[in-house]
């Protein structure tokens, strides 16, 4: 079995790395070897005399597969900020022959590679390229985690229509509720069920 998916968001911190995590353990619990990528980081601490970003630790964490860094997290930046604007402040160009190149390695190694984009789906990566176009690019399964909050049918669905336009498999989604506080949680998950075709995977509850 040679399987990948392209994990993506409705907007930054809406769970893409636990969902993420949580695949790769329950792919690992079936007797996969499974592995994580984050082609774009940004956002670094300094941990045991290096800098690593900590969705990518956490996703090295959760695989099976020892792969090298630089397959696992090709581009990695300091500070929090869009991946664009980062690498722009360090002379770098953010190239998708590159992340493919990783991503067609990490292949060779795993029966499953779990791909988390940064951001949500048209976050760009470099003055020409978003997100968007790396999963074009990949041409892979992807999977949208939906931040349950206020606002959030109009993310999902915009993203879900972008998905559709560019001519990719949208696998299913995924509702995280981020805001505990959120009025009518349900109400809300069954619009997104009725408008958006794929399934609902499943859904995670609040969490501190």
């Amino acid at each position: 079995m040679k399987q990948a998916y392209f994990i993506t968001g409705t907007d930054t911190d809406v769970g893409k790395t636990y969902v993420a995590c949580k695949l790769i353990r329950d792919y690992i619990a079936q007797g996969y070897k499974a592995v994580g990528m984050k082609p774009v980081a940004a956002g670094c601490e300094f941990v045991n005399g290096e800098w690593i970003n900590e969705d990518v630790l956490k996703l090295i964490q959760a695989s099976n597969v020892v792969a090298p860094r630089e397959l696992v997290n090709p581009y990695c930046f300091n500070e929090p900020i869009a991946p664009h604007i980062a690498a722009e402040k360090t002379g770098v160009k953010i190239e998708i022959e590159v992340i493919k190149q990783a991503f067609d390695a990490l292949v060779t190694m795993a029966d499953i590679v779990v791909i988390e984009g940064a951001g949500g789906f048209l976050v760009p990566i470099n003055n020409r390229q978003s997100m968007a176009d790396l999963a074009v690019a990949l041409n892979i399964p992807i999977i949208l985690v939906v931040g349950m909050k206020l606002g959030c049918i109009n993310h999902a669905l915009l993203t879900v229509e972008a998905i559709k336009v560019r001519q990719l498999a949208l696998h299913g989604w995924i509702a995280n509720e981020i805001d505990r506080k959120m009025l009518a949680l349900d109400e809300n998950m069954t619009s997104l069920s009725q408008r958006i075709p794929q399934p609902k995977l499943f859904s995670l509850a609040y969490s501190d």
